[in-house]
């Protein structure tokens, strides 16, 4: 069975609860990075899983710019971003 986490707070609970905290800084990379791009939560949650699949923690510019993309690329959910990115082979996952 599939979870379905609906929200960044969810996501951001669901990390915790399987041990990985994230630091204050971080939930603020999130949160400023989510309100400037206008991003929906399913994108912002995408951009988190990849930046902590591909950097081994969180890179608050590297979840910045991975989201922007994703959002200037008009990526509307979490299997096109990984289509997206794997495509344009931004990251390899």
């Amino acid at each position: 069975m599939k979870i379905t986490l609906k929200t960044v707070g969810q996501y951001v609970d669901f990390l915790k609860e399987k041990g990985f905290m994230l630091k204050d800084d971080a939930i603020g990379f999130i949160s400023f990075g989510k309100q400037t791009t206008n991003a929906t939560d399913e994108i912002t949650i995408t951009a988190i899983e990849l930046t902590l699949k591909t950097q081994k923690e969180f890179d608050g510019s590297y979840f910045i710019s991975l989201l922007e993309t994703l959002v200037k690329g008009k990526v509307k959910n979490r299997g096109a971003a990984i289509r997206f990115v794997k495509e344009r082979e931004l990251i390899a996952i």
